[in-house]
């Protein structure tokens, strides 16, 4: 087990994922971000079944930047409510997973 972590959010927009993944960056909150293009996401919003296309990010991060990167999607992100999910990553690269660790404060 490591204290690295992937964090999932999805945007509305490419623009948006790349002003967030930018800020997530310089902020040393993350590592590095991916940005994975047009998913289709479908899910229940106010009572109705919504879709859109959205931009999927995958953020490298730790866990003791985590609530601070959680605060930023918050402050950064357009939706009511972003989606903030962050799964353990158990092992890895050693080499990368140091560099995770270098990047991010």
């Amino acid at each position: 087990m490591t204290d690295k972590k992937l964090v999932l959010t999805t945007c509305g927009s490419l623009e948006e994922s790349r002003t967030i993944a930018k800020a997530l960056v310089e902020r040393q909150l993350a590592a590095c971000v991916n940005i994975v293009p047009q998913v289709e996401s479908i899910y229940r919003w106010k009572g109705k079944i919504e879709s859109a296309t959205e931009w999927l990010l995958l953020i490298k991060t730790t866990e003791g930047a985590f609530e601070r990167l959680r605060g930023a999607l918050a402050e950064l992100h357009s939706y009511e409510v972003p989606e903030c999910i962050e799964i353990a990553i158990e092992d890895g690269s050693e080499k990368y997973l140091e560099w995770i660790g270098e990047s991010v404060r």
